[in-house]
């Protein structure tokens, strides 16, 4: 393996090679012949896995350029010098359901359990910028999060959690601007500064359009909106972590692990240039630049993946976009296990699977982590699910010591090598995508879209034909399988939350919720940063739908390409 003066600390390989070429003729010939291997080949998500790997594979590792020192760039080995001997990870579940009073009551306990951050999920209704009277949304009002219609809610879902002292994750998109507006406006009246305010926005949207659909209007108008937030937020709550590039919805859509940072950098070149086009400097947004990413299954893969993209961020902030601020080159993210590798069938494998992806995520040098809980592919979790989440991790941060040393797979000859692959692989779709004109013109044309549903029919024929093995699913079934107990939303929430909308409305200053609204409507027509009015229109308690439908009547709405 390379030395620190990027020399290959191997004096001669030629012997390495000779042992390696005896070792394939002699023994390894013989033990294939007496009874060959489990199956005919062996591939991570991204690339084929080879039989062994020596030190013939780093030989060529250029240790200053490819590795570096903790907290130091490229950042592979970690963005703090110390790590998690300095700090833990942030620990999140992600929670929301039904109104904001139940919600509210939920992060209480959460908190109470030794959660250190709120991670909230909205329900689809708010998702995509209706209110909950709309009816298109009755069927959804708060079952997959909570209803969210006014400033009202959100007061009623913090009342009692002080803003300066807790950090909020909103897994919000299209809408992110209204959102951020009224947690904004809530801290206000809590006598919280918005620049003190900690937290994130997703703020993501351009990978709805290829991955998980709450999309409201067209790609280009999007983009704006989403500039919009993240340049207010550099100047008004330089705390708040204005978007959170999404790689985990792409995944879990069907990408490969390469794919999933391929195409989760393509679209934050896109915002970065949005916000340049508005002469915001790129370090005045990179620092607050945060990521969310999605660990599955196969472990090294995983831990890989983390290394690589760290890697790929500091080069492409300092080389390609100059950034000079050693903040704009690091890459924090925060992880959710994968939702998609959960099970319906023996669900309690589920457990097993979350704790396995969180290590990963650990050995990778992640910054927050919130586990998909064991329940959650029946129903939203249980707080006994929420529970076992939480404790897994704290399992593995004081129980474990993997938090003990920093990078510990670091010099691995076939983490070293998997590194390398996967950046490679990454960068080829990266460069695919800059030659099509960026993220925007990709999606519009389906190739981010195409590229995700090959992966995925391929990954689900390798399920049904079972060289993909599922625990549960395709092998080891149980006759009989006892019925989960799972988490029912209050079906008196809907008719509660339509009221509460009625009323807000009623007792709400009407003139000047409109005029906020036709302020609204003419920023949207001109280039103005949106936010002002959005904030204007949500202290007057406009609802989240009266604002999303103001924009979509001025840019329309979005419907996608057909993918074949």
């Amino acid at each position: 393996m390379a030395g620190s003066n990027g020399s290959s600390g191997q004096n001669d390989p030629a012997p390495l090679r000779e042992g390696l070429e005896n070792w394939e003729q002699g023994a390894l010939k013989r033990a294939l012949e007496r009874g060959g291997e489990r199956q005919p080949e062996f591939a991570t998500t991204s690339t084929e896995t080879r039989r062994l790997y020596t030190p013939l594979d780093t030989a060529d590792l250029d240790y200053e350029r490819e590795l570096g020192y903790p907290g130091q760039y490229p950042y592979t080995r970690g963005v703090q010098e110390t790590m998690y001997r300095g700090r833990l990870w942030t620990m999140r579940q992600y929670a929301g359901f039904g109104t904001a009073r139940e919600s509210n009551d939920r992060f209480k306990f959460l908190l109470g359990q030794g959660q250190t951050g709120l991670s909230v999920a909205f329900d689809l209704p708010t998702q995509i910028g209706l209110d909950s009277d709309d009816p298109n949304a009755s069927a959804e009002i708060g079952q997959v999060g909570v209803a969210i219609d006014s400033l009202a809610d959100m007061e009623a879902m913090f009342d009692g959690i002080p803003l300066d002292r807790v950090s909020t994750s909103m897994t919000i998109n299209a809408p992110a601007s209204v959102l951020v507006a009224m947690y904004m406006a809530v801290a206000e009246k809590q006598g919280v500064p918005t620049g003190d305010i900690m937290g994130t926005a997703q703020n993501d949207v351009l990978k709805e359009y290829v991955a998980r659909g709450t999309y409201i209007y067209p790609p280009r108008p999007s983009l704006r909106l989403a500039a919009d937030l993240i340049t207010h937020c550099a100047k008004y709550a330089p705390k708040f972590n204005s978007i959170s590039v999404s790689g985990y919805h792409i995944r879990d859509a069907g990408a490969t692990a390469a794919q999933e940072i391929g195409f989760a950098f393509s679209n934050a070149i896109a915002y970065i240039e949005a916000c340049q086009r508005s002469s915001v400097s790129v370090d005045e947004i990179a620092p607050r630049i945060s990521w969310i990413f999605n660990t599955h299954n196969n472990f090294f893969e995983e831990i890989a993946k983390y290394r690589a993209l760290r890697r790929m961020w500091a080069r492409l902030l300092k080389e390609r976009f100059e950034a000079t601020d050693p903040n704009s080159w690091k890459l924090r993210t925060h992880i959710q296990t994968g939702g998609a590798t959960l099970t319906a069938q023996q669900p309690e494998n589920n457990i097993v699977r979350a704790a396995v992806q969180a290590l990963a995520s650990v050995l990778g040098g992640v910054q927050s982590i919130a586990l998909s809980c064991y329940d959650e592919a029946l129903a939203i979790p249980t707080e006994d699910a929420q529970r076992i989440a939480l404790r897994t991790q704290q399992i593995i941060a004081h129980e474990t010591g993997v938090t003990d040393t920093v990078d510990p797979f670091g010099g691995s000859y076939y983490v070293e090598s998997l590194t390398n692959e996967i950046e490679h692989k990454a960068q080829e779709y990266i460069d695919r995508i800059e030659d099509m004109g960026g993220s925007v013109p990709a999606i519009e044309s389906g190739y981010m879209q195409g590229e995700i549903q090959e992966s995925a029919v391929a990954q689900q024929q390798a399920i049904e034909a079972g060289t993909r093995v599922v625990v549960g699913v395709n092998k080891f079934r149980s006759a009989e399988e006892p019925e989960p107990t799972i988490f029912r939303v209050n079906t008196e929430v809907a008719a509660a939350q339509i009221e509460r909308l009625r009323r807000v409305r009623a007792e709400r200053d009407g003139s000047k919720a409109e005029a906020a609204l036709g302020r609204l409507r003419e920023t949207a027509r001109g280039e103005e940063n949106l936010m002002p009015s959005i904030l204007e229109s949500v202290k007057a308690y406009a609802t989240l739908g009266e604002i999303c439908g103001i924009l979509k009547a001025e840019w329309g709405d979005y419907r996608p390409p057909t993918v074949v």
